[in-house]
């Protein structure tokens, strides 16, 4: 089922991943080809993080990309925060992260709280992206740092026919055939071809005080990493 425009929508996202959060890790190792661990790892080098930094985990989810973090910086100061509370409760060792259920069009933290905010499949599923990009801006220190891994709108190449069967057919029957929910995995594609091109995601960062933004597309065009820095 469609939700995009649906007026109920972060209702449906918040019931959709509560379906999915005990299989989500495996199909996102299965849909990406194992590639969005290297997503995750390329899009924290373009953070620079450094051991004092104070690290918010937008869209957390089941908490991979903290994960790496902690991995990568023991004893940094990570919050993880994500509108579903099913995906942060999926048993993952959540030791020394912080963590926080919470709506991204209104952050529950004070403004200038952190150094760097990361997210990883999180904004193409807000109803608001200019809000959301509004409020990490808000809770950024002057400097600091954003960064967004997610899907973006494929540009129409020879591949095309190729991804439009993989998005709209094949990711729709094994989510069916592994977590028996069909409608999270008509969304997750349908959300992934109504989203922002990179180029659209990168002009809104920009119009929501962010400089030094760049990004680079990956996985034939389907998948992106943005990046750049709240104005000093």
């Amino acid at each position: 089922m469609t939700i995009t425009n649906d007026p109920k929508r972060p209702e449906n996202v918040r019931a959709i991943f509560t379906q999915i959060a005990s299989r989500y890790d495996v199909m996102n190792r299965i849909m990406s080809g194992g590639r969005d661990i290297a997503w995750r790892r390329k899009m924290l080098r373009k953070t620079a993080l450094v051991p004092n930094d104070k690290v918010l985990d937008l869209g957390a989810g089941t908490g991979d990309l903290s994960c790496e973090i902690r991995r990568q910086h023991p004893g940094m100061e990570i919050t993880a925060a994500d509108f579903t509370l099913a995906m942060m409760l999926t048993g993952r060792d959540w030791h020394d992260i912080q963590r926080s259920t919470a709506d991204a069009l209104n952050l529950p933290f004070e403004n200038n709280s952190f150094n760097v905010v990361v997210s990883g499949f999180l904004v193409r599923n807000v109803v608001d992206v200019d809000l959301a990009l509004a409020e990490q801006a808000r809770v950024l220190k002057p400097g600091g740092r954003i960064a967004i891994l997610d899907m973006t709108r494929p540009r129409r190449n020879l591949l095309t026919p190729f991804i439009n069967l993989f998005l709209n057919h094949i990711v729709p029957w094994i989510g069916t055939l592994i977590t028996g929910q069909k409608e999270a995995y008509t969304y997750l594609p349908d959300s992934t071809q109504n989203f922002l091109r990179a180029e659209e995601l990168a002009a809104k960062m920009e119009q929501a005080g962010f400089k030094e933004v760049g990004f680079e597309i990956l996985n034939f065009g389907t998948v992106a990493i943005h990046w750049g820095r709240k104005s000093s």
